[in-house]
């Protein structure tokens, strides 16, 4: 299956004792799919994974693969290496894997890395591209390298803003290959260059906004969600998005967990005032 549509990465919430607050996982999941997303993402970054135990990374994908699979709703899961693509349960959609961070090892060697976990996955793999996070760039070739991968099933491509890479890669995108929108602020104009979907943490608000969005471009829609996304993104994610989420009593706290620190009132009352608008 090609991914294609709205995806939301799912926050982790947490209860007041500081335990993951599966009860409202389950619910913010059964949320989006029911507005219209074709799917979630289980252990994204927005879901803070680096943060969680083993223990509560199988808790999450344990509750995050059962909504799926009574919804009909699509799963994509975090994965970067051999043991954690080993957790992936056989029902998944794919697994976002991200682009070997910090170390980097030129086109070559991402291609080379790709190649080793995509044999090795048990199921197909959407790699994540953010090169101001992993400091790795990689050219249009190289994309469609891997695209020709058997294993690969798409792109979650968030590189800042709109390139000229970007725009040679949608002007004429790998067949069978899916470029899914990664940087909320920006996913209008993705779409309309020629995107499949998106990958957004912003859609955990006005859901069915980001999915008809995805289904059918429509720039006035695309510049009121790019405002939300806008101020969703005013502090490190997901803090501003947990801070709304909970005012909205959709989760039981605003809790994050270190090296995050909550968001001030002021980006929540904004981002609140934003998603009035829609």
């Amino acid at each position: 299956m090609t991914p294609s549509g709205l995806y939301v990465p799912l926050i982790t919430p947490f209860a007041p004792d500081g335990s993951v607050a599966l009860d409202a996982l389950e619910r913010l999941a059964q949320d989006v799919l029911g507005a219209g997303a074709s799917g979630v993402v289980a252990l994204g970054t927005t879901g803070e994974p680096s943060s969680l135990s083993p223990a509560e990374r199988s808790a999450v994908l344990d509750v995050l693969a059962g909504v799926c699979g009574s919804t009909g709703g699509q799963l994509i899961v975090g994965a970067n290496d051999r043991a954690t693509l080993n957790a992936v349960p056989a029902s998944a959609t794919a697994a976002l894997t991200l682009v070997p961070p910090f170390v980097r090892p030129g086109d070559e060697g991402v291609v080379a890395h790709l190649s080793a976990l995509a044999g090795a996955s048990p199921v197909p793999l959407v790699i994540y591209h953010v090169p101001y996070r992993t400091a790795q760039p990689l050219t249009p070739g190289t994309v469609r390298r891997l695209a020709a991968l058997p294993s690969v099933a798409g792109m979650k491509l968030a590189v800042g803003g709109i390139d000229a890479d970007t725009i040679a890669l949608l002007a004429d995108p790998p067949d069978g290959f899916a470029i899914l929108g990664g940087d909320d602020i920006v996913i209008s104009p993705l779409l309309a260059l020629g995107a499949q979907g998106g990958i957004l943490a912003s859609a955990h608000l006005a859901t069915a906004s980001f999915a008809r969005l995805t289904r059918s471009w429509e720039p006035a829609l695309g510049h009121r969600l790019a405002r939300l996304s806008a101020a969703l993104f005013a502090e490190p994610n997901p803090t501003v998005l947990k801070a709304v989420l909970h005012e909205q009593g959709r989760i039981p706290t605003a809790d994050v967990r270190l090296p995050l620190l909550p968001a001030a009132k002021e980006s929540m009352r904004a981002a609140l005032d934003e998603a009035g608008r829609i």
